[in-house]
């Protein structure tokens, strides 16, 4: 009775990530082939809403993840007695790790919660419905142009978010533990930079954007059972999305870095 049950239970979600798939192909397809540009001011007001509604908030959390990665580096090096280990520590724990961490945590909190309440309440209010006996295509208007929104924006607000976490770290180590120099620090955390790990980091953390706004839009376009079902789709979103952000992140880091880290140590 039991391996019955767990033999169903699979292949129940077996079923919905194949659909899920099927889905998540239609909205990238929609935006690859271009279709999206039939709704581009649908995207252009989605990426506004990403802009006001979450790039104040990811800023702010990437600051504060930053300034507790520069506290901890800070007192490594009190402890070991070298400013390397500041720089080495902050370099990393905010670009290759951290940050993207931060990024999908705050996507699938913030937005894909989002997403999947919107699009939820225009399903229970018929509204998607509506946008059908109109003859419009609703996949692409209300997926695509989100994906598409996320493509165009996130990028320059994650760039920018790195930014933030690093002059948080130097705040912390330089500023206000202040046991390593302005020019040590510096020469380190320089050092333990490049322009590929930013590259790197960036992909990261639009595969994680991408398969948020996905699920998200799944979710929320599939939702039954009024309001009700609209709380369920958003907890069953929110418990995907982490899944997908930390597989992401593990597989991530066992391409970009597993077989070469690209650590400037000699010895």
């Amino acid at each position: 009775m039991g391996i019955a049950r767990i033999r169903f239970k699979f292949e129940e979600w077996l079923d919905a990530f194949g659909r899920l798939v099927k889905f998540s192909g239609e909205i990238v397809r929609g935006v690859y082939f271009g279709r999206v540009i039939t709704f581009f001011g649908e995207a252009l007001r989605q990426s506004g809403v990403l802009i006001i509604g979450s790039a104040v908030v990811l800023w702010t959390m990437m600051f504060f993840i930053g300034l507790q990665c520069g506290i901890e580096g800070a007192y490594l090096n009190r402890a070991l007695g070298s400013p390397a280990y500041a720089g080495l520590f902050t370099a990393w724990c905010d670009l290759r790790e951290v940050a993207p961490y931060a990024f999908g945590w705050m996507m699938s909190a913030k937005v894909g919660t989002g997403i999947v309440a919107e699009l939820g309440s225009m399903r229970i209010n018929d509204e998607i419905d509506a946008l059908e006996v109109m003859g419009i295509d609703s996949v692409l208007f209300l997926g695509a142009t989100r994906l598409l929104a996320a493509w165009m924006v996130l990028p320059f607000v994650y760039i920018a978010g790195i930014g933030g976490s690093f002059f948080a770290s130097y705040f912390a180590v330089v500023q206000q533990v202040a046991d390593v120099s302005s020019g040590g620090y510096a020469l380190i955390f320089w050092l333990f930079q490049n322009p590929p790990d930013l590259l790197f980091s960036l992909i990261k953390a639009m595969f994680m954007a991408t398969g948020v706004v996905l699920v998200a839009c799944y979710y929320g376009y599939h939702v039954t059972g009024g309001p009700v079902g609209v709380g369920v789709a958003t907890a069953k979103s929110m418990v995907a999305n982490i899944a997908i952000v930390h597989l992401v992140a593990m597989m991530g880091t066992v391409v970009f870095w597993g077989t070469n880290p690209r650590a400037p140590i000699g010895g």
